[in-house]
């Protein structure tokens, strides 16, 4: 498939690429066929694999390499007919937005495009960033419904219960809770076990315990079954 480069780190080693079907990949050094320099706007081809994109090479380093007799190789040209191959691709080429790998971006997609996402992998960063901002909402949702409950008399004025405390509570938690379990299940993938697992993270008394060693335990080395190892993981 053919895409275009939205942004490569070299530093990093990864980037992300905006497909001809519409959609952006991720990659990371180890997906290029060989070493290139990189930049925004250049054309590549590629093999999707998921949401990962692999074995890439540059079309412009290929075009531009010396042919037999010395000089440049020129372009190939169109077949008959044929239509001219777009300038970009992706819907947000144009303005070359790529993925962040920022604590915020983690937590903003679990709740957009990974919310009921339960394949791929999920690096440990991902983990606690949507861990981090989930609480920081957690906190801000029960703070508005006991500031309401004490404006309206429920609490101190002898009320049987905080009523909009325990609504925004529970509405959180229900609104949040199937990013929580695909999170997990993607960080077992991560690690390279099944997502099923995820069900020790639920049990009474050990279900913490369980949560707290998936998130400690570093990215599987390699690709597996469940697809390349996240961008932006340093193995």
């Amino acid at each position: 498939m053919r895409g275009e480069v939205l942004h490569y780190d070299e530093q990093q080693g990864f980037g992300f690429i905006a497909g001809a079907d519409g959609k952006r990949y991720t990659f990371a050094r180890e997906d290029l066929r060989r070493e290139m320099a990189l930049a925004r706007g250049d054309e590549v081809e590629f093999q999707p694999n998921g949401d990962r994109a692999s074995g890439i090479f540059s079309i412009r380093a290929r075009m531009t390499s010396p042919a037999r007799g010395g000089s440049p190789a020129a372009p190939a040209a169109p077949l008959p007919g044929s239509a001219p191959a777009p300038a970009h691709f992706g819907r947000n080429a144009e303005n070359g937005t790529a993925q962040s790998t920022g604590l915020w971006s983690y937590f903003w997609r679990g709740l957009t495009t990974n919310y009921v996402n339960f394949s791929g992998r999920a690096r440990r960063k991902e983990f606690w960033g949507f861990c981090l901002f989930w609480t920081i909402g957690l906190v801000v949702a029960i703070g508005v419904g006991l500031s309401a409950d004490l404006s309206r008399g429920d609490v101190e004025g002898g009320g049987d219960e905080s009523i909009v405390m325990f609504g925004l509570f529970g509405l959180y938690v229900l609104l949040t809770i199937l990013p929580w379990i695909a999170l997990i299940v993607r960080r077992l993938h991560d690690l390279g076990l099944t997502g099923w697992l995820a069900i020790l993270c639920f049990l009474p008394y050990v279900g913490g315990l369980a949560t707290l060693v998936f998130a400690l335990i570093p990215t599987q080395a390699g690709d597996n079954k469940w697809g390349p190892v996240p961008a932006g993981v340093r193995l």
